[in-house]
């Protein structure tokens, strides 16, 4: 997968410890005593008994190895003190690195690292807006890695959002089309609908809606990589007459259609753009009768992602609040916010998943890859689920009509009947 291997950039050619990682002139010095008091800072601010950190030349603050929950070695001088100056980035990049070795429980080093973290500085806030070009760069930067290496972890028909487990004992695949058919009772669809999907991944959503609801379909995503994989598929299937899968960005939908359908999507348009998006649904939905489906990652108060994920994995991505969403696509334009569901703790379900997948093939994608890029998406999975078991990230589902339409359910009980794809609320 030379994409991949490039895009994370090839390992620094250094010296190296009995372990494999890299170890700087500086590193084979002694601690000095501001290399301890660097030391003690990092130690006071996780502020965990459970975690020991130690330095190149076996300094060490916290429990002994066999009492540690998780033991971390810092590398060299250079990585001690990028760690005080700029945590959350010199970690991201020191662990993928192998500058900074964790050994023992990764959840509990960055569980301790969210209870820590404060509110970001104004100077390190997003302040990019996700244009054309922009978007499709970031989309390509983090879709197209090759489409073998998202089957390695992800389930059987690549689905690349939070599942949904109505049955905690559910296998990921069960639990994904149990999501696909959430969001299709959300809509409400009924056979002979015509949809538009805005960010339609691997297709899987688009290709459920036509096969199992008689409705028919036209999905948007610039990822080349997908839309490929998508197209493919409805050939396959025999859907091609039902689905069209178009490689174009959002901002050029165009038709009429009953219902809209964002999933996972809203994280990359940006707030600046929000207008944009909520102009574009205003425009193509049935003027009487239009429903709509947002599905989104977000927040319960405004601040970035992790910049080290920005910088490092996701591009350009902003979950936003429910207010911030809610005002920016929906408000403008008078739509009703028929329903609001907080599926937090299944994205939590969903990334432990993926985690335990991903690191079965680690070995794999570090040798196809590299070590680097390996470990760098082993802690954006880890992080990204203790944001979401921390309460720091939420997983949204916001479903909208015109709001003169006075044909929408009465109850919510359609969202708790059996589905064509076999699963139940």
């Amino acid at each position: 997968m030379p994409a991949a291997a490039d895009w994370m950039g090839k390992a620094r050619s250094a010296p190296h410890d009995g372990a494999g990682h890299a170890l700087s002139a500086q590193g084979r010095s002694h601690a000095s005593r501001l290399d301890r008091w660097a030391l003690a800072q990092i130690g006071a601010s996780l502020a965990d008994p459970a975690i020991r950190l130690a330095l190149w030349d076996g300094t060490a603050a916290g429990p002994p190895p066999s009492d540690a929950a998780v033991s971390v070695r810092i590398a060299d001088r250079r990585t001690l003190f990028a760690l005080v100056a700029d945590t959350e980035i010199a970690f991201g990049d020191g662990y993928s690195d192998g500058r900074v070795q964790v050994d023992g429980d990764l959840i509990h080093l960055l569980e301790a690292a969210y209870r820590a973290a404060g509110p970001t500085p104004w100077w390190r806030r997003p302040w990019w807006v996700n244009t054309r070009r922009r978007a499709r760069e970031n989309v390509h930067a983090h879709y197209d890695l090759g489409n073998a290496f998202y089957r390695r972890w992800l389930d059987d028909q690549l689905v690349y959002t939070c599942a949904y487990y109505p049955n905690p004992d559910m296998t990921l695949e069960e639990a994904q089309v149990a999501k696909l058919d959430l969001l299709c009772r959300k809509l409400d669809l009924k056979p002979g609908h015509r949809v538009v999907e805005a960010g339609c991944g691997w297709g899987a959503l688009a290709l459920h809606m036509a096969r199992h609801y008689g409705v028919t379909v036209k999905a948007y995503n610039v990822s080349r990589e997908q839309i490929r994989h998508a197209r493919e598929r409805a050939v396959a299937e025999g859907l091609a007459d039902r689905v069209a899968f178009i490689e174009d960005d959002y901002r050029s939908i165009t038709g009429t259609f009953d219902r809209f359908a964002s999933i996972g999507m809203l994280e990359h348009v940006g707030v600046a753009q929000y207008a944009a998006l909520g102009k574009v649904i205003d425009r193509v939905l049935d003027p009487v009768h239009g429903r709509g489906l947002l599905h989104f990652i977000g927040r319960n108060q405004a601040a970035p992602l992790s910049r080290w994920i920005t910088k490092r994995i996701f591009p350009g991505a902003y979950a936003p609040t429910l207010a911030e969403a809610c005002d920016g696509v929906l408000a403008p334009w008078r739509w009703s916010v028929l329903d609001v569901e907080n599926l937090r703790l299944h994205y939590a379900r969903t990334l432990e998943a993926w985690l335990q997948r991903f690191e079965s093939a680690e070995a794999d994608v570090a040798a196809t890859c590299s070590g680097r890029f390996a470990r760098a998406w082993r802690l954006y999975l880890a992080g990204s689920l203790v944001a979401f078991t921390s309460g720091s990230l939420q997983l949204f589902q916001v479903s909208f009509a015109r709001e003169q339409d006075n044909a929408i359910p009465w109850t919510r009980g359609a969202l708790l009947q059996s589905a064509p794809g076999g699963t139940r609320a």
